[in-house]
Order: C-alpha cells, then sequence, then structure tokens
C-alpha cells in the first residue's frame, strides 16, 4: 500500500531524530523520507510476519488460535507427552518471535498468567514458544519474581522447531514448513492483484508544505509533530 503524508505520520514521527540522522548519516532529505518509510513499512511486515506464525496453527489438527487469552491451545486425545515421563491434556501457548523481546517485568507478568492457568488446571501445561530462540531447546522456564527464582516442570520455554514437533508428531516439522516457505509465498504474491511497487506520495506533499515554509523541508517535517506547539504555525 503506497503511503501518503496521513498515513506516514499516524504514529507521529520524531523530526528532531529525521534532522540528527540527514547530518550523522549524510545523507538527503528524499533519502531521509525514504528510509522512514522502509522502516514503517518493514515494522507493518514484522507484524504480519508474527500474525502467520500464529495463525497457521489453525490448520493444525488439535490446534486453535483462541479470540482471547492464550496465542495458541493444544489439545490432545490420549495426552500430550512432556519431558520427564509427565502427561497433560491441554496445553496454553504465549509466542514471541525473538527470545530478547521480553524485559524481566514482561517475563515476570507471563509467568504469573501461567501459574494461575496452572493452579485453575492441573491437567495442562503453558509454554512460552519463542521462533528465533538461542538455540533448539525444551526446557522448564525460570523466571525471577520479587527477587524470587521461580521453576516448575510445566511451564516451559520452547523453540518453536520443538513445539511444530510436540503437535504434528513430526520431529523436522518446522524444517520442512520453512523449505516450502518462499515457493508458497512467491505463488501468493503472484497473485496478489496489487502494484507490488508502490508509488509512495510522501516527499511531493512534504514540498508542498515546504514551499509555504522558505522551500524548508525540515520546517515541514517539525510541522508534523509539532504543529500545536508554541512558535509553530500551520
Amino acid at each position: 500500500m503506497p503511503f501518503n503524508l496521513k498515513r506516514f505520520n499516524k504514529n507521529i514521527i520524531d523530526p528532531v531524530k529525521l534532522v540528527f540522522d540527514k547530518s550523522v548519516y549524510g545523507f538527503t532529505w528524499e533519502e531521509i523520507i525514504k528510509n522512514e518509510v522502509f522502516r514503517q513499512r518493514d515494522k507493518s511486515n514484522n507484524n504480519d510476519v508474527g500474525y502467520f506464525h500464529q495463525r497457521i496453527f489453525q490448520y493444525i489438527p488439535n490446534c486453535e488460535v483462541p479470540p482471547s487469552g492464550w496465542d495458541i491451545a493444544f489439545a490432545k486425545e490420549g495426552g500430550i507427552e512432556l519431558p520427564n515421563n509427565d502427561k497433560v491434556s491441554r496445553v496454553f501457548v504465549e509466542m514471541k518471535n525473538k527470545h530478547n523481546t521480553m524485559n524481566s517485568s514482561s517475563s515476570a507478568k507471563t509467568y504469573m498468567k501461567m501459574q494461575s492457568q496452572l493452579l485453575k488446571d492441573d491437567d495442562c501445561a503453558c509454554i512460552l514458544v519463542e521462533v528465533i530462540a538461542k538455540k533448539s531447546q525444551d526446557i522448564a522456564w525460570s523466571v525471577s519474581i520479587d527477587g524470587n527464582s521461580q521453576k516448575h516442570r510445566r511451564i516451559r520455554r520452547m523453540s518453536i522447531d520443538n513445539f511444530y514437533a510436540l503437535v504434528t508428531g513430526q520431529e523436522d516439522a518446522f524444517y520442512q514448513m520453512c523449505v516450502q516457505l518462499p515457493k508458497t509465498v512467491d505463488e501468493v504474491v503472484a497473485r496478489m492483484i496489487v502494484d507490488t511497487i508502490p508509488n509512495d506520495k510522501v516527499i511531493d506533499e512534504l514540498n508542498v508544505i515546504a514551499s509555504r515554509k522558505d522551500g524548508s523541508l525540515a520546517l515541514a517535517l517539525y510541522m508534523l509533530g509539532f504543529s500545536s506547539y508554541k512558535g509553530f504555525t500551520a
């Protein structure tokens, strides 16, 4: 989807940072604007990738993507085998894209949510699934809460390859998905009835504003973030 000025400034850009970036990296204003558009588009793409990683499980038997509460739920007749000969009927999942996206506060909050689930249901396990983990793993998740280390065998931290293996019963299921993915994405993109090279209008609209501000693109950018501030006038 093409970017216009309204979309470009949807979350209010930081004009001061763009001024610094232009001088520090030696970019032109046109390059700065294109880089910011790319950054925003890339962030949106990252969100779409996260959506894909979650939603694909609704097409895997015994899995569902609940409307709220958990990212993924997995239940299997006959039980789900966990390490140390443990078995449960249900698994509830929080999914994170990368191992370092959770700070200590969010980790503690997620862990306590899992503890609460275990208190309500003694026939389940809770898993933090990481797409980009440091390594392939399936371990009891240990966190620090109020300075005390917490660990439970049914609260686990698992790389996504191990979770695919758990829900499909196929050890290399995630590998097989990754091998197929480029072909499928290419086919889908080829069928899309859209222009894959968007005609962005941001720099053109900024130039119109700049023409009313003595030709200064810097002032035009300032107006995006500071139009209601003292000393700035539309």
